[in-house]
């Protein structure tokens, strides 16, 4: 099977393409960072989501994970339209399995940048457009939307003290998602789960309860 993650160079997406490595896909990424894996498995294509996108075949899991957390409009062109694009150039083969799209609990409460939980909310609304699409080839198109997440994106926030135990006190469980789970749930939606699409999934440690961003003044 191949699988084709993008923004594969770091954070969840990189972690997503080694979670289906380790499943024994081949992955193709796609991010405009070089390359941070060296396995015979691992083909890397390092390009931006707005540029020419390269042809790869046969793609059974689709994951677009690249994005930017982001005030300005580069918000809505990389992390909406970006997802766009790169849906509509590889999900449409004979091989389709499943798309899963990377949104946020922005998504959902708004409680971020401003064009920043647009193109989130976007990404959801665009995906239920996929999953209608799609489903004539059998597949499925879900996203997954992420609370905090032990990533460099929330440096401002992590490598602060004060700022770190506010933002995590949002959380119900007091923790942030690693980027490892996350991909465990990634992979959960594109290569287990058979009958869900259409659907959004939040998981943010119970943020939800709460909606405070914390970023710095």
């Amino acid at each position: 099977m191949k699988a084709l993650v993008t923004g594969a160079s770091g954070g969840i997406g990189e972690a997503i393409a080694r979670r289906f490595l380790a499943a024994g896909c081949d992955v193709v990424g796609i991010d405009l960072a070089a390359a941070r894996i060296a396995d015979p498995h691992y083909t890397h294509q390092q390009t931006s989501v707005l540029d020419d996108l390269p042809e790869i075949a046969d793609v059974a899991y689709l994951v677009t994970a690249a994005g930017v957390q982001s005030a300005g409009e580069d918000a809505i062109e990389v992390n909406l339209k970006g997802v766009v694009r790169v849906v509509e150039k590889y999900a449409f083969n004979p091989a389709i399995r499943a798309v899963v799209n990377i949104a946020s609990a922005s998504a959902r409460n708004g409680s971020e940048f401003a064009l920043y939980a647009a193109s989130k909310g976007g990404v959801v609304t665009y995906t239920k457009n996929v999953a209608l699409r799609l489903a004539p080839y059998g597949a499925t198109a879900n996203s997954l939307s992420p609370g905090g997440v032990l990533t460099a994106s929330n440096d401002p926030v992590l490598r602060d003290p004060v700022l770190r135990k506010e933002a995590i006190g949002e959380s119900l469980l007091g923790k942030w998602a690693t980027p490892e789970e996350i991909a465990e749930w990634t992979y959960f939606l594109a290569a287990v789960n058979k009958s869900m699409t259409g659907e959004d999934v939040l998981v943010d440690n119970g943020e939800m309860m709460k909606s405070h961003f914390v970023w710095p003044k």
